[in-house]
């Protein structure tokens, strides 16, 4: 299958004016100086400069890497926290034609050493607190020619054996605020980020200028996004563009509110800087948006954010989560999809106006626990194992395929990837779904993850979200583990909130509404904790693995 290109008369347009992200920054900057950009301070206390104060130091930035050797289609790595430095870097690095490395700082020494090595990235930037993670790989990355500590002390106070090891506040001191930007190759890498799956070596992404600038373009409408908006990064800035909100933030130039490093737990703080700082727009996973919700209603807090949109992604957010955020603040939990392969943004859950006005409140936040529409520019289509396009029913099930102008085409200088591509051009998700009459997109599973019992299939998805339903639930997982009977049956573990109780028989009494008798859990077992990857994902592999030999010896149905 081929797409049929033809080519019309010839447009008087300036087709060939270079889509650099370099553009996004200095329209903020030149319209919008003035605005906003409010930081956390390591100490944990907040400053704030506006766009113009901004793009002076980006300038300086480009000036100072520069002056260290930086060359168009060199590598540099970034290990930082959401950080104002970290975000003057997001412009400065690409700016100059040279490529962003973003580092996963949760990555194990290993890991995060080959994807320096397999980048060929020559300067790394690193926070003073994160140190210790550069200097766990420094002996096993052998192209780095040197290090750019980011930190407010003096250099001399800095206690590492990183060499050479340069000062970023002192670079920027000594760098021109006058920058000539180059004209970059739209097609030029702007950034590489490096998936963190379960199975093999992370494997590199190499994002285009032009990809970033239609994806921010995308974004910006999809989510409604203007200059009255303020958009907190709470998603690792080191992970997939943090989403694209930062170039999206730009594009508009809106607010933008940094809030450096922070844990799962830290969720007062956010809290306070939403409200302080009226935050419109975030993103982040259901397990930040959890605690966050839990520490409102343990606080008795009643925060105005009916302005507030939350993009959730990485996992499904339970519809009890949706639908408690939007009681107790107002704000909406938009579902978003993606992978570090799409830029990420592929999809989005809103209603659509007609649905909205004939569907009753149940059945439309029922609704919102699909992935959503399409964002505007991708195609989504739905193949079986024959390669076959399967119909928009909301019942045929299929493997996500993607393509578009910010989708990933291959990757990085590895040579045996071939299987996860079309002919056609289309990425091949490994998510099973569903696309139904009005447009919705539905996973049901991981490809790998759906639970094959009897025959039959169980989506490990709804029956995690089903169970979180529950008021005594803080976190699950469902995994399919071996059974010698059924070829497989579900695993339940659970993470109970702290205070409550909750039983094996709880949790199958709680879930037989909607599940069949043969699809629930044969077990349920009790954790502290659930496993996950580095971004935060179920580790499902590590699940299985660790189960896999729970029912080894049952022969019955239970």
């Amino acid at each position: 299958m081929t797409q049929n290109f033809v080519r019309g008369h010839p447009s008087t347009m300036g087709d060939d004016y270079q889509l650099n992200t370099t553009t996004l920054i200095r329209h903020a900057a030149r319209t919008y100086g003035d605005q906003e950009i409010v930081y956390r301070r390591p100490d944990g206390g907040w400053e704030r400069y506006g766009y113009a104060d901004c793009y002076d130091r980006v300038c300086r930035a480009a000036n100072a890497i520069q002056g260290l050797g930086v060359s168009p289609g060199d590598r540099v790595g970034i290990l930082d926290w959401n950080s104002r430095r970290h975000f003057e870097l997001y412009w400065a690095i690409p700016g100059v034609a040279a490529v962003m490395l973003q580092m996963n700082l949760r990555l194990a020494p290993d890991d995060l050493a080959y994807v320096v090595d397999h980048s060929g990235a020559s300067l790394i930037a690193v926070d003073e607190s994160l140190l210790p993670v550069a200097e766990s790989i420094a002996s096993r990355v052998t192209g780095v020619k040197g290090w750019i500590v980011l930190t407010d002390r003096p250099l001399a106070e800095i206690d590492t054996s990183l060499a050479p090891l340069h000062h970023y506040e002192d670079l920027l001191a000594a760098a021109d605020t006058v920058t000539e930007w180059p004209v970059v190759d739209e097609r030029s890498a702007y950034s590489a980020c490096y998936t963190t799956g379960t199975t093999g070596r992370p494997k590199g992404i190499y994002y285009s200028h032009r990809a970033i600038y239609l994806h921010a373009m995308a974004e910006a409408v999809t989510l409604g996004m203007t200059v009255d908006d303020t958009t907190m990064l709470i998603t690792p800035m080191f992970h997939a563009q943090c989403w694209g909100l930062p170039q999206a933030a730009a594009l508009t130039g809106g607010k933008l509110v940094l809030p450096g490093r922070y844990v799962a737990d830290d969720t007062g703080p956010l809290i306070t800087a939403m409200t302080d700082e009226q935050v419109t727009i975030a993103n982040g996973a259901p397990v930040i948006f959890q605690p966050m919700l839990d520490y409102i209603r343990a606080h008795g807090l009643r925060p105005d954010f009916r302005r507030t949109r939350l993009l959730a992604g990485s996992a499904e957010p339970p519809l009890s989560l949706m639908r408690g955020f939007h009681d107790a603040t107002g704000a909406d939990i938009l579902h978003g999809y993606g992978a570090t392969e799409t830029s990420p943004l592929i999809a989005v859950n809103r209603w659509k106006p007609a649905l909205a006005r004939r569907l009753d409140t149940d059945t439309l936040w029922d609704l919102r626990r699909k992935q959503g529409l399409p964002v505007t520019g991708v195609d989504i289509v739905l193949r079986d194992n024959d390669g076959h396009d399967l119909p928009h029913d909301g019942v045929s099930v299929g493997e996500v395929c993607v393509r578009g102008p910010w989708i990933t085409t291959s990757y990085h200088e590895l040579s045996d990837s071939g299987d996860r591509f079309t002919a056609d051009g289309y990425w091949r998700s490994g998510d099973a779904g569903t696309i139904d009459e009005h447009g919705y997109l539905k996973l049901t599973d991981r490809m790998k993850d759906v639970i094959k019992s009897g025959g039959e299939w169980i989506s490990s998805i709804d029956m995690e979200n089903a169970i979180a339903a529950h008021p005594a639930v803080a976190e699950a997982a469902v995994v399919g583990v071996p059974h010698p009977r059924w070829q497989e049956r579900a695993l339940a573990l659970v993470v109970v909130t702290p205070g409550k109780t909750l039983t094996e028989g709880e949790v199958r009494d709680h879930l037989k509404a909607r599940f069949a008798p043969w699809q629930l859990p044969e077990s349920v077992v009790f954790l502290d904790t659930i496993a996950r990857t580095s971004v935060g994902k179920i580790d499902k592999k590590r699940l299985r693995s660790q189960y896999q030999d729970l029912y080894a010896s049952r022969s019955s149905d239970g």
